[in-house]
């Protein structure tokens, strides 16, 4: 998996995406989804066509059930989507459940194979958030192995035949509400955030053994320790960074070594959930829960302690403590977990609009075919025109509650509901 790395030029970020997700791009045929948010991580695809107008009654494409629960979002490699799910063995959420790793055709939906990795048996750090489940962080492929992560459950290699190749049940923390944070490849190297209530920590695993190769622990003094955020690798000035957004702090770390590089600091605010989003050199944080939650732009190129140096700009203006933010071209888009869009000025912050979408939030949004679709809880989607006016396309319903946030493959899209999966394929022409 290859670094991002940014211009400063603000005229060549419009095209910066597409090209970097093309490079990212297996030769399948179409741009593989390898990860959460894409394999960018960001949420944009390099589709030409998507769909535009669906229901759940009339669609091109197909419909599976999915047994068990599961939030994680579905990742697409060379014509296989893969996912995760935690089929209850007693008594629902509460009970034990097997922890499993799906394979689908993604042509059809069609079963390939279906493996238990853990099994994972009541105790009390297995108590989850109402909006969460056992089965909410996303796997990410680098084409040979399936990495998949659930928590102090464990941590798992898979064969893309679905052969358990290694797992790690060593990691011991208190996720608090359950386990949100998706792993990351860097080099050789499966990265990942356990930001418990008893210990917070970022970890490194070696990708072909499963061993830990570092562990960084988080700063401390902080009160409420428990986040949920993804990370996201960087490259400044050709030094490879991870991004780590943490409670009251974002850190970012040496990939290979773990060592801190720079952090800012946002006392009083955690449970952090969103993944930061990176374009014209800054990275874009939101900071979580107590305080209204913030978004703040941060130069990558500082040392230590850059919290007065280095945050370009910052909003409390209608900021997701959930849904992550995007970037297309020079603007920012946000959703706020109450429903409320915005657009920004990358550079500087400036709002161009605000828009009540209505209902409530916690999906990601992602673009493509030159538009930004939001999913909200309810299943409803908006799909925009990117820009600095808001230009409504379309609304759709799906019928059934959705918290996972889409994949794209193939000019289609992978909707997970509650317990539906669904591939909605482009209109002709659209």
């Amino acid at each position: 998996m290859k670094a991002i790395s940014l211009p400063s030029n603000p005229c060549f970020a419009v095209f910066l995406a597409p090209v970097l997700a093309i490079f990212l791009t297996h030769g399948s045929g179409a741009q593989d989804w390898t990860e959460f948010r894409g394999s960018t991580g960001q949420g944009l695809s390099t589709a030409k066509r998507l769909p535009l107008h669906w229901d759940p009654s009339s669609f091109s494409g197909w419909e599976v059930e999915i047994a068990g629960k599961g939030w994680s979002s579905p990742i697409v490699y060379r014509g296989r989507l893969y996912l995760t799910a935690a089929l209850p063995l007693g008594d629902g959420d509460a009970g034990d459940q097997s922890l499993r790793v799906m394979c689908l055709d993604a042509k059809t939906g069609t079963t390939v194979w279906d493996v238990e990795v853990f099994q994972q048996m009541q105790r009390e750090n297995t108590r989850i958030h109402t909006k969460n489940s056992h089965a909410s962080a996303t796997p990410i492929t680098d084409g040979k192995r399936i990495y998949v992560h659930f928590g102090p459950q464990g941590t798992a290699a898979l064969g893309l035949d679905g052969r358990l190749l290694w797992t790690n049940q060593t990691l011991e923390y208190n996720p608090q509400h359950g386990t949100g944070s998706s792993p990351i490849l860097s080099g050789d190297l499966v990265i990942f955030n356990c930001d418990g209530a008893d210990v917070a920590f970022v970890t490194a695993l070696d990708q072909a053994t499963g061993e830990e190769r570092w562990r960084t622990m988080r700063p401390g003094g902080i009160n409420r320790t428990f986040s949920f955020s993804t990370p996201l690798e960087i490259e400044v000035n050709g030094k490879t960074q991870i991004v780590s957004p943490a409670s009251d702090i974002v850190c970012s770390y040496d990939a290979e070594t773990g060592e801190e590089i720079w952090h800012v600091r946002y006392p009083e605010h955690w449970s952090v959930v969103p993944r930061p989003v990176y374009a014209q050199g800054m990275v874009f944080v939101c900071t979580g829960y107590q305080r209204p939650a913030e978004l703040l732009a941060i130069r990558t190129d500082g040392q230590g302690d850059v919290t007065e140096t280095h945050v370009a700009w910052q909003t409390g203006a209608n900021v997701p403590y959930n849904p992550s933010p995007i970037v297309v071209g020079s603007e920012i888009y946000m959703v706020s977990d109450d429903g409320v869009a915005s657009c920004r000025d990358v550079l500087r912050g400036d709002l161009h609009w605000r828009k009540r979408l209505g209902g409530n939030y916690s999906a990601s949004p992602i673009y493509g075919a030159g538009r930004i679709y939001f999913q909200s809880e309810d299943g409803q989607c908006t799909v925009i025109q990117p820009g600095t006016e808001f230009q409504q396309l379309a609304k759709n319903e799906m019928g059934e509650r959705s918290l996972a946030s889409f994949a794209v493959w193939d000019d289609a899209l992978f909707i997970r509901t509650l317990s539906h999966l669904y591939r909605i394929n482009s209109e002709a022409g659209l």
